[in-house]
């Protein structure tokens, strides 16, 4: 069923009262036009729409709040595009919504390096607009217009509806919280080496890190992974996804096999859809358990692997749970 455009009934304002503004980057005409729908309706001000190469013309014109860009393929003219736009955005905190294929997402997610943007990968039109949406939720002191009596019913409803996505989101894609505001960070993970030993004459405590035990051998995972894999061909795969462990598991592996795992291949690992995995990988960076590994012999292309306390943790996990593990899967 076709996505129709949307309307919150009024504009979204900067604390000035002037509509945020947002600038649209796609070669294809009719995305374009349709991005352009979506962001008036969702009441931003369209500051700029053109083409990728638009943006290697120079740097002069303000960027806006908001950039939607669409890079389905990356040659010469959108890596170059690409690499800008991200250096500009981080620059002036511009929120960056990028829309790839999965063909040319490992080479979108290398240019994409300093922003912080939101990648989607082959997004329907609704799920364009949900990123219009986390867009606005980070906006500080956002207001809308004076709204009319049935505009107002209207974003009752909506504010109920979204105000449940938002708790859940919430739990989801805030692993700093419990660092002072008293709730846990989903992500929170503590390894149980250090412990403070009583050294010397004077009873003095030094803090003494145990060795860490080696990483679990690489077949005992990979056939983890193939049994979790199996689940889906009798059950709904939505039943059991749990993309954060199925992405630990796999770079656990890929670390003791001594490989490198792009952010593609990562994405098919979780068991979620492209742009879901994503998300989580950003989060997953954000708390520490994974980290962003720039190729040595080419800017293009870049993994991810565990921290090295992410790993710590994993070897302990599994450490812990000894022999009997292999006869438990």
């Amino acid at each position: 069923m076709a996505v129709q455009p949307f309307s919150y009934g009024a504009p979204a304002e900067d604390t000035a009262g002037l509509p945020l503004a947002l600038s649209i980057f796609a070669d294809r005409g009719h995305l374009r036009e349709e991005l352009r729908e979506d962001a008036e309706a969702a009441g931003f001000r369209i500051a700029e729409a053109g083409d990728v190469a638009t943006l290697l013309e120079g740097d002069a014109r303000p960027l806006g709040d908001v950039v939607l860009l669409d890079c389905p393929v990356v040659e010469g003219t959108q890596l170059a595009a690409l690499a800008r736009i991200d250096l500009r955005a981080a620059t002036c905190g511009a929120h960056l919504i990028v829309s790839t294929t999965v063909a040319a997402l490992d080479d979108v997610f290398a240019c994409l390096d300093q922003s912080n943007p939101q990648i989607l990968v082959e997004p329907s039109r609704a799920e364009r607009v949900i990123a219009l949406g986390r867009v606005l939720a980070r906006v500080p002191n956002l207001r809308l217009r004076e709204l009319s009596e049935a505009d107002r019913l209207v974003l009752l409803r909506l504010t109920e509806q979204v105000g449940q996505i938002a708790e859940r989101l919430e739990r989801l894609e805030s692993p700093s919280r419990g660092k002072g505001d008293g709730r846990e960070s989903p992500f929170r993970f503590e390894s149980p080496g250090s412990t403070f030993t009583p050294t010397g004459a004077d009873g003095s405590e030094r803090l003494v890190r145990a060795t860490r035990p080696p990483l679990p051998d690489p077949r005992l995972i990979r056939r983890i992974i193939r049994q979790r894999q199996l689940r889906g061909r009798y059950f709904d795969g939505d039943l059991f996804a749990d993309p954060a462990w199925d992405m630990l598991l796999d770079l656990t592996a890929a670390r003791a096999e001594h490989t490198r795992v792009s952010v593609t291949s990562l994405c098919i690992a979780s068991g979620v859809p492209p742009t879901t995995a994503l998300r989580w990988i950003g989060q997953m960076t954000e708390a520490g358990l994974l980290q962003r590994v720039e190729d040595e012999t080419d800017r293009r292309r870049a993994f991810i692997t565990l921290s090295d306390q992410a790993a710590d943790t994993m070897s302990r996990y599994f450490a812990e749970l000894g022999a009997p593990a292999a006869t438990l899967v």
